[in-house]
């Protein structure tokens, strides 16, 4: 098994950790993104957590804060309203303007995988002595805070 001393000679060691954890994370979200039905994908899921913290909204501001076209938020919503999971509205300032929002079933779906994926993390940070958790849980804290100043690496919704 290759080691972060390995991966990546004369990289920023910093940089080759960070990776590594971000490999960690991922596999983390992506496992806890099973919590859904088979039939829900992970796209579907991801607009699901996403539209989950936003509240009810344009279906074009969701289609922006996860970065797809609107063509790609309808396909998907179009599903996850078939399933029960999402709803359309109208905004009543503009009836031409179609809104999506979670519900209650999706809350649900929602609550599962977020509480799956917490149970994971904190199954982490218990490897960890008191002094690195809290360590580690600060420098995140500090990367999320950094990330959100740079659009491109803002913290999207997973």
């Amino acid at each position: 098994m290759q080691t972060l001393e390995d991966a990546a000679p004369g990289a920023d060691p910093d940089v080759v950790a960070l990776d590594g954890l971000t490999l960690v994370l991922v596999g983390i979200a992506w496992e806890c993104a099973h919590a859904a039905p088979p039939e829900v994908t992970f796209p579907q899921t991801r607009l699901l957590l996403i539209l989950d913290r936003l509240g009810r909204v344009p279906s074009s501001r969701l289609a922006a804060a996860m970065d797809v076209n609107a063509s790609s938020v309808t396909r998907l919503a179009d599903r996850l309203e078939a399933l029960g999971y999402v709803a359309r509205g109208r905004d009543p300032r503009n009836r031409s303007v179609v809104t999506l929002e979670v519900t209650p079933t999706g809350h649900d779906l929602v609550a599962r995988i977020l509480d799956r994926r917490h149970a994971a993390l904190g199954a982490l940070l218990d490897r960890l002595p008191p002094a690195q958790r809290k360590t580690a849980a600060a420098a995140a804290r500090r990367l999320v805070t950094a990330a959100a100043t740079i659009p491109a690496l803002g913290p999207a919704p997973l």
